[in-house]
């Protein structure tokens, strides 16, 4: 019996078998493997988190300026409404722009001069047009709606910053989507006193 137990003790101090070793082999390949395509999702992620958050920067960008011309009423309680400045530029102009001229139809769906801008990487902005600039990064749509309820007093803002890439079918959904990496806000505009 004290000769088992020596043979025990000395089959476990020879070390780990080939089928042990295998094993563990295995094991850790699949967990660096998985540890691997956590790092590329997550990096991914961090990618997209940061696209949509640029472009969140822009619209809102876009909108305070929108939300900056006037639309209230004169000394005399008249509506006054402008109508010329343009914010395709920065720095804005006071006039050959579109201001808070109601759109027209699909702004947001296509580039619409005096309703769209281009911003490059570095988020300058490269002006107006149907065509989109070789260093575009970003491409901006705005309109400018009259509420149906309330169309002299109230209107909606709505802008739309994409990454200039192919939409597919975005662009003819009715009310364009939102897709991933783009950010699109929306605001209402009463007339005020001034």
């Amino acid at each position: 019996m004290v000769l088992a137990k020596f043979s025990w003790t000395a089959n476990r101090e020879r070390g780990f078998s080939l089928l042990e070793v295998l094993v563990a082999t295995t094991l850790m390949a699949v967990g660096l493997t998985a540890l691997a395509q956590l790092f590329g999702v997550s990096t991914r992620a961090n990618h997209s988190a940061k696209t949509t958050t640029y472009a969140a920067l822009l619209a809102q960008q876009k909108m305070e300026q929108l939300r900056g011309l006037t639309w209230g009423f004169d000394t005399l309680g008249l509506p006054i409404t402008d109508t010329t400045t343009d914010i395709s530029v920065i720095p804005e102009v006071s006039n050959g722009g579109t201001g808070l001229s109601p759109s027209p139809a699909n702004t947001l769906g296509q580039n619409t001069t005096g309703y769209v801008d281009y911003v490059d990487r570095d988020g300058k902005s490269l002006g107006t047009g149907t065509t989109v600039p070789g260093n575009a990064v970003y491409i901006r749509r705005w309109s400018v709606e009259p509420l149906p309820t309330n169309p002299n007093n109230t209107i909606v803002l709505q802008v739309l910053v994409t990454r200039w890439r192919d939409r597919g079918t975005a662009n003819t959904v009715t009310g364009t989507g939102r897709l991933p990496d783009e950010a699109r806000i929306i605001s209402v505009k009463t007339r005020k006193a001034t």
